[in-house]
């Protein structure tokens, strides 16, 4: 029998778990979590033991043996900036998660539940490409100002799988190729690929086109005299900006389905909006592509709203001139931490030291 990999990827409101035997799924489940449960807990780190117990209950039920389990893999979180790669979830990396002093995010329970359901089983839990990948060229980490620098937190686990995957279907080597992702979620990630790095990418938390939830790139100036003039503290104007920003500010909803039904309704403002969006995103694959001269290979484009055709056709029309453009709908992030933890199992890669 082929290794057997446990995957957690916990998200704000449900907990995503998987079992792959080598390469093959055997299942992938998402246990929800309403909000009336999640109400009696103060933060992140208390949900902890809740969601656990969800996933080893199910485990129980599935008739599941954690002394069956070869490895655990979990999603990263806002780690201190990492090379792209898989690595153990050791003490540190554990603490750093519960003090989430880069952010708080939902992912920083993977690891944690992870990393006890590991100790139990006696084997290692593995974290693969965090969102904290920062493989970033020297020069792009320059702002415009000597206080500030640039610093990548993006959907690094998803645009790394695809890029590895277009290469892997495409009989190519991803180290030797130049490629732009688009990873279109609720929050949008643009990355450019370079010999086997992500050398420069736009970070939806602060930069880069507005997405469901993200304000992106704002003016800053007047940025800078809303939060003063209305006496904001960082921890308000953060959701304000990530979380009750881009198309939720401006539509009061983050349901893409939704906005499409309306925008092929003929609603005005959601059209505009929608165009608005698919505009801005072509402007930062635009962006990337004198990173490398101009020389791109493929864009490709990912995650759940590049199931909507007219939106990625939208974005398409305005990039197509700088390289072909080929789709990858979804996200595959199980099957990506799972291979992860397989390649260390097998002896294909080292862990990285964290």
């Amino acid at each position: 029998m082929d290794e057997l990999v446990f995957v957690i990827n916990t998200g704000s409101t449900s907990t995503k778990i998987g079992l792959y035997e080598g390469e093959k799924q055997v299942f992938v489940e998402s246990l929800k979590h309403s909000d009336e449960e999640l109400a009696d807990f103060n933060d992140i780190n208390d949900q902890k033991n809740f969601r656990e117990k969800m996933i080893l209950d199910y485990l129980k039920k599935k008739n599941i043996k954690l002394t069956d389990l070869s490895a655990v893999a979990a999603r990263g979180g806002l780690l201190k900036p990492l090379e792209s790669g898989t690595y153990e979830a050791i003490d540190k990396m554990i603490e750093d998660l519960k003090r989430a002093e880069r952010g708080i995010h939902a992912s920083h329970l993977s690891a944690q539940i992870g990393s006890s359901i590991a100790e139990a089983a006696g084997i290692a839990c593995f974290v693969v490409d965090p969102i904290s990948v920062d493989e970033l060229d020297p020069v792009a980490r320059i702002t415009g100002h000597k206080l500030f620098e640039r610093t990548m937190l993006t959907h690094a686990l998803n645009m790394k799988a695809i890029a590895k995957r277009h290469a892997r279907e495409k009989g190519l080597n991803y180290n030797t190729l130049t490629l732009i992702v688009v990873h279109l979620g609720t929050g949008i990630s643009v990355s450019i690929h370079k010999d086997g790095k992500m050398i420069d990418a736009i970070n939806p938390s602060e930069e880069g086109c507005f997405s469901l939830d993200r304000s992106g790139g704002l003016p800053i100036l007047q940025v800078a005299r809303y939060i003063t003039d209305n006496n904001l503290d960082f921890k308000t104007f953060s959701k304000m900006v990530f979380g009750n920003g881009g198309m939720f500010s401006y539509l009061e909803t983050k349901d893409f389905m939704k906005i499409s039904e309306d925008y092929k309704n003929g609603d005005k403002e959601t059209i505009k909006l929608v165009n608005a969006m698919a505009y801005q995103v072509a402007k930062e694959v635009g962006a990337l592509a004198p990173v490398n001269y101009g020389k791109i290979d493929s864009i490709l484009i990912t995650g759940g709203m590049a199931h909507v055709e007219f939106f990625v056709e939208l974005i398409r029309k305005r990039i197509e001139f700088i390289a072909p453009v080929i789709l990858y709908p979804g996200e595959d992030e199980m099957k990506a931490l799972a291979e992860g933890a397989l390649r260390i199992l097998r002896g294909e890669e080292e862990p990285g030291l964290y």
